[in-house]
């Protein structure tokens, strides 16, 4: 017990229960047809599946629109939050945290209702103000962090050889700041495009997005399917990571 990796040994555990075996699980159902056998159709199936290609164009779509979206009015929010001279009290970092504190599906039915009230038609826009709403704090944060902790000796130093605030900004501190939107973007895009409760809702389902694909497959017992429709996003998710990975690594290097 005086070992201090006896005490990571129930955070082992509970990511091989719940991380590791789930995985696993959908990677061997994936390669499985109904009667256990190996299978690569369910792989195939959907490249040929026309629904589930467009669907998945579509979720795709979705995703960049609210990525921009959240980018065009995150940015300014965490540039204002970090800027010591705009925002001089902590209290208003902890507001943007607020919305988080409450379950993110009672805030999809609330938004949802208040349409509804205001007799407004749900579609498209309202499930990009929606997942815009719900994913906003996601894209600020990594914004923000990135920000606050960046050395103000640049833009001196910029603002010393004469140059405007228009030119520090563009040539200084969003360069800087890149690697905050990057990491915004990866906690934006993926779950936008994973979703499946928030284009229910703010829709009344008119929208499919690839999320709800892969629910209603499992729950009509076509596990096969459905887990090889969640592997292709787990591939997806694993590309856009590594690329994220190359270029922190890359810009570590240049740092050193």
């Amino acid at each position: 017990m005086n070992k201090r990796s006896t005490w990571a040994l129930p955070y082992f555990i509970f990511l091989v229960l719940f991380v590791a075996v789930p995985l696993l699980l959908i990677v061997l159902y994936s390669f499985q047809d109904d009667a256990g056998h190996f299978t690569l159709s369910n792989i195939t199936r959907f490249f040929k599946d026309k629904d589930a290609l467009s669907t998945f164009a579509l979720s795709i779509e979705v995703a960049l629109e609210n990525t921009a979206l959240c980018i065009l009015i995150g940015y300014p929010a965490a540039w204002i939050l970090a800027n010591k001279s705009l925002n001089k009290s902590a209290v208003t970092v902890v507001l943007f945290i607020l919305p988080m504190w409450v379950n993110a599906l009672m805030r999809t039915l609330a938004t949802a209702e208040l349409f509804n009230m205001a007799g407004i038609t749900l579609g498209k826009g309202t499930l990009l103000f929606g997942m815009c709403y719900d994913y906003l704090p996601f894209m600020i944060y990594p914004i923000y962090n990135q920000l606050a902790k960046m050395d103000q000796s640049y833009a001196e130093a910029a603002q010393d050889l004469g140059a405007r605030p228009s030119e520090v900004f563009w040539k200084v501190t969003m360069p800087l700041s890149m690697p905050g939107v990057v990491s915004g973007i990866m906690m934006v895009f993926m779950p936008t495009v994973s979703t499946f409760a928030i284009s229910e809702f703010l829709t009344n389902n008119k929208i499919k997005l690839f999320g709800t694909i892969i629910q209603e497959n499992i729950n009509n017992s076509m596990w096969n399917y459905g887990a090889a429709l969640s592997l292709v996003m787990l591939v997806i998710i694993g590309i856009t990571t590594s690329f994220q990975s190359r270029e922190d690594d890359e810009e570590a290097g240049g740092l050193i």
